[in-house]
C-alpha cells in the first residue's frame, strides 16, 4: 500500500475509509452502544431485507410490520428495567381530527408545577410509516422531559404502515396539525407558557414539516421553536446527493440505507411528493424557511441521516432562521432518544439542552 493510500484509510471515517466497516469496528463508536446492540446482532454488517422500493406495495408493508414489531421488542427492553420517573401526572385526550378520524394525545407534566411551563410538542420517530407514542420508549421519554420541568403532548399519529396504518402522507402531518391547534387552544388549561416542537427521525420530520406548514397557513404564533433530532428528511435515498456523505459513510450503522427508500414508499406510494417540503423538508427552499421561529437541529455522528440535518441546519442560516446546531459524537441514529440506559449522560445532555432552548426562547 502506498503512503498516499495509508491516508487516505486513516483520514476518511468510517466506510469512505474501509467499506468493510461496521459499527463494531469503527474506532469512533461509543463501545457502550457497540455491547449494547451486540446480543441482537445490531453491532455488525445489517442482514439483506427481503424488499425493495420496486416491490409490491403489500410485500413492503408486510415488512414494515414486521420490522416495527420487532424494534419495539427492542426498544422497550432499553426501557424495561428502568425505575419509574415519580411525581409526574399522566392523562390522555382524545380529539377529532381534520379528516374527521380521533387523535390521542399523551400529556405528560411534572406534579406541583408552579406557574406555566414551556411544553414540547412531541412527534416520535419510525420514518412517519411504524412505531407509536404509545411505545415503552417514547412514554419513558416524554416522562424524562417532564421531570425537567416542560410539559410534555405526545401525539398519536396515523402511519403509513404497521398497527397505525395505513395511512400515506399527508394523514400523519394531518394529525400533528390538528392536535397543535388543540394544545395552543387549550394553553391555560394546560398551564403551557410556550410551544416547541421536537421528535427524532421520522418525529424530526414530522415537526420542521408542522413548522412549514404553520408557516403556509398563517399560525406561526403557535410556535415558539423547534428542535429537531436526527430528521430523517431527504426522501430520495435511491439517487443519493454528493452533499450527503454520511449516506456512504455510516451505512449499516443501525440503519441500511436500502430501507429508507422502501419506508418512502410507504408513505408516498404513488411517489407524488418527492419534491413537496411538507412531506420531505429537505427540499424546502431558503424562501419557504425565511420568517421561521428559532431552530435546533441536533444529529448523531454515526448516523447514515446526519448529513440531511446538517444541510436542512446551514439552509437555515442562509434564511437567517435562529437556531444551532449540535453533533452527539460516538452515537448512532437516534441513541440519545432510545438508549437512556446505555449512555445515561449523553441522553441527560439532550434532555438539557431541549429544556434549555424551551427556556430561552
Amino acid at each position: 500500500m502506498s503512503q498516499a493510500q495509508v491516508i487516505n484509510e486513516l483520514s476518511l471515517p468510517g466506510r469512505l475509509g474501509d467499506p468493510n466497516r461496521s459499527l463494531k469496528t469503527d474506532p469512533r463508536a461509543d463501545p457502550r452502544l457497540v455491547a449494547a446492540l451486540a446480543p441482537f446482532g445490531m453491532d455488525g454488517p445489517p442482514p439483506a431485507i427481503p424488499v425493495s422500493a420496486d416491490s409490491p406495495i403489500k410485500a413492503k408493508l408486510d415488512h414494515l410490520a414486521a420490522t416495527e414489531a420487532a424494534m419495539e421488542e427492542i426498544f422497550s427492553g432499553f426501557v424495561a428495567d428502568l425505575p419509574p420517573i415519580p411525581n409526574i401526572e399522566r392523562r390522555t385526550e382524545t380529539i377529532r381530527g381534520q379528516d374527521g378520524n380521533e387523535v390521542k394525545l399523551y400529556i405528560h407534566r411534572p406534579q406541583n408545577a408552579s406557574g406555566p411551563l414551556p411544553c414540547v410538542y412531541h412527534t416520535h420517530g419510525g420514518g412517519m410509516v411504524m412505531l407509536t407514542a404509545a411505545d415503552a420508549g417514547y412514554r419513558r421519554w416524554r416522562d424524562e422531559l417532564a421531570k425537567v420541568g416542560l410539559v410534555v403532548v405526545g401525539v398519536e399519529f396515523r402511519n403509513g404502515g404497521g398497527k397505525l396504518g395505513n395511512h400515506p402522507f399527508p394523514a400523519g402531518l394531518n394529525d400533528c396539525m390538528a392536535g397543535l391547534q388543540w394544545t395552543f387552544d387549550n394553553k391555560d388549561k394546560l398551564g403551557i407558557s410556550r410551544i416547541v416542537l421536537s421528535g427524532e427521525s421520522g418525529g424530526g420530520n414530522l415537526a420542521l414539516a408542522i413548522s412549514l406548514r404553520a408557516k403556509r397557513e398563517g399560525r406561526l404564533n403557535q410556535l415558539a421553536g423547534v428542535y429537531a433530532l436526527c430528521p430523517y428528511i431527504y426522501g430520495a435515498w435511491e439517487q443519493p446527493s454528493k452533499e450527503l456523505v454520511s449516506l456512504v459513510e455510516n451505512d449499516g450503522y443501525l440503519i441500511d440505507v436500502k430501507t429508507a427508500p422502501v419506508l418512502a414508499a410507504a408513505y408516498d406510494p404513488e411517489k407524488k411528493h418527492g419534491a413537496n417540503p411538507l412531506a420531505w423538508p429537505y427540499w424546502a427552499t431558503v424562501e419557504e424557511l425565511r420568517g421561521l421561529p428559532p431552530h435546533v437541529i441536533s444529529v448523531n455522528e454515526l448516523d447514515p441521516l446526519r448529513d440531511e440535518g446538517l444541510v436542512y441546519y446551514r439552509r437555515l442560516r442562509a434564511a437567517g432562521v435562529p437556531g444551532y446546531s449540535r453533533t452527539v459524537n460516538g452515537t448512532i441514529h437516534a441513541a440519545d432518544v432510545l438508549f437512556p440506559k446505555v449512555i445515561r449522560e449523553v441522553s441527560d445532555a439532550t434532555i438539557r439542552d431541549i429544556k434549555g432552548f424551551a427556556d430561552s426562547l
